[in-house]
C-alpha cells in the first residue's frame, strides 16, 4: 500500500526510470519507484541479458559524451555494490573505406579522445579467425575499453541500491494522469498516489498511456534475439578471444555479444522489426527470424553455423521518428514528465538520461532540443544508429 506523500514518483522500473529515480533520490527528494512488475521484468525493454555499451555514434557527438558519462556512472555503481555489471570485452566495429557514417565515428571519437585502434582487413583475419570476411574493403574500429552491460542485472542493481538508502518501491500498475494543470495518478485498483511531480519512463507502454500525445510518436517494435552453444571447450566465442562486434557493411544490420557468462554466442540484428505491443505480443522467435540467423552464421561464423539455439528472446524497441531520446514536460500537466524513447540504442545512456532529468526536474536546466516533444515527428525516419 502507498500511504506516505512523495516529492516525486517516477513510474516504470525499466533503466530510464531507475536511473532517474535514483539521481532524484541522491538530489535530495523523497521518491517512489513504481512498475506494474518489478524492475528488469521479462517483458522490459530493459530485460534480458546484455546491452552494447560503446561510444562511437558517427557525427552525432551529444551520444559518445552521453556513452562516456554513462560508463563511468555504471562502474562506479559496480564497484560500489561488488556486481559484475560490465564486461569489458572491446567493441569491433565492422567498416567500409567508402562509409561515411564509420569515417565520422573515427573523427567523433579521436575528438572525444576515446581509445581506438584502426584493424586493417588483413589484420581482422589473422586477429579474428573466427569470422569469415570476404568483403576486401573491410576494416574494424576497436573500442578497446567498450563492451557490454549486464541488462536486467544492472537494472535491478539501481533499485536495490537506491532502495538501500532509503528510495521507496512498489509493484503497482497506474491509469494515465487526469485533472486539470496539476495532475492526479491513481493506481489501477483505485488508490491515489499521492505525490507532487510524476515522471513517465514507461518504454513502449509510453504510447499506451498516453495514446493522443505518443501513439503517433513512439512506435514500439517486436525486436528477435539468439543465443547460440559454441562447440564444448571452444573458447574462441568468448572474451577475450571475441569481442563485441557490430557489422556496419552488412545491411541486415547484424551484431552479437561473445560468450558472457556461459550464456551463449548472441546475435540479433538491428533493424525496426513489425509493430508490437508490449502487453498481448508473441514472444517466440520466428522460424523465418531463426533461419535467416543461421544464414548469417554459415556465412560470417561458420562454426557455428549448426550450433544449437541456447535461448532465444523476443524484447521491443521503443523508437522516436529519429532515434533521439525523449526528455520533457507533458505539454497538458505542469508536474508530468515523460522520459523514454530509448530506440534500441538507450539501455547503456540511462544513467545519462536520468542525470540529465533529474537536472531538468529539479533544477529547471534547459534540456537538449534533440530531446524535446516538438522534436519528434509522427513518421519514422531513422538518423542515429
Amino acid at each position: 500500500m502507498l500511504k506516505s506523500a512523495y516529492d516525486i514518483a517516477v513510474v516504470g522500473a525499466g533503466v530510464f526510470g531507475a536511473w532517474t529515480a535514483s539521481h532524484l533520490h541522491r538530489a535530495g527528494q523523497s521518491v517512489v519507484l513504481l512498475d506494474a512488475w518489478g524492475a528488469g521484468h521479462s517483458r522490459a525493454s530493459s530485460g534480458g541479458e546484455s546491452r552494447v555499451i560503446r561510444m562511437g555514434y558517427g557525427a552525432d557527438a551529444i551520444y559518445t559524451r552521453m556513452a562516456l558519462r554513462s560508463l563511468a556512472l555504471w562502474q562506479d555503481l559496480a564497484e560500489r555494490t561488488g556486481q559484475v555489471l560490465f564486461h569489458r570485452t572491446g567493441v569491433l566495429w565492422m567498416a567500409r573505406e567508402d562509409d561515411p557514417y564509420s569515417s565520422a565515428t573515427r573523427i567523433n571519437l579521436e575528438a572525444a579522445g576515446v581509445p581506438m585502434e584502426i584493424v586493417c582487413g588483413a589484420e581482422l583475419v589473422t586477429r579474428f579467425p573466427q569470422m569469415r570476411i570476404a568483403d576486401s574493403g573491410a576494416y574494424g574500429i576497436l573500442e578497446p575499453k567498450s563492451g557490454a552491460l549486464m541488462a536486467r542485472r544492472g537494472v535491478a542493481a539501481v533499485v536495490e541500491d537506491a532502495a538501500r538508502e532509503g528510495m521507496a518501491c512498489a509493484v503497482e500498475a497506474v491509469r494515465p494522469p487526469s485533472g486539470g494543470r496539476s495532475a492526479r495518478v491513481l493506481t489501477i485498483s483505485g488508490e491515489t498516489i499521492r505525490a507532487g511531480v510524476f515522471v513517465f519512463a514507461c518504454g513502449p507502454w509510453l504510447p499506451k498511456l498516453f495514446p493522443r500525445l505518443l501513439g503517433k510518436r513512439i512506435f514500439p517494435t517486436r525486436q528477435e534475439v539468439f543465443f547460440f552453444a559454441p562447440p564444448a571447450g571452444e573458447r574462441r566465442f568468448a572474451s577475450p578471444h571475441l569481442p563485441v562486434w557490430i557489422d556496419f557493411t552488412d545491411p541486415r544490420g547484424p551484431y552479437g555479444f561473445p560468450d558472457l557468462e556461459q550464456r551463449g554466442f548472441k546475435l540479433a540484428f538491428d533493424r525496426h522489426g513489425a509493430a508490437f505491443d508490449p502487453d498481448t505480443g508473441d514472444r517466440r522467435v520466428s522460424i523465418e527470424g531463426l533461419a535467416e540467423a543461421r544464414r548469417f552464421l554459415a556465412d560470417r561464423f561458420p562454426t557455428l553455423a549448426d550450433a544449437p539455439l541456447a535461448e532465444s528472446r523476443v524484447c521491443q524497441y521503443e523508437n522516436t521518428s529519429n532515434g533521439d531520446f525523449l526528455i520533457d514536460r507533458h505539454p497538458d500537466f505542469d508536474n508530468v514528465w515523460l522520459v523514454g524513447g530509448g530506440s534500441g540504442h538507450g539501455f547503456k545512456h540511462g544513467p545519462a538520461v536520468g542525470e540529465s532529468a533529474s537536472a531538468r526536474i529539479l533544477k529547471m536546466v534547459p534540456g537538449e532540443p534533440r530531446f524535446s516533444l516538438l522534436a519528434k515527428a509522427e513518421t519514422e525516419n531513422r538518423t542515429v544508429y
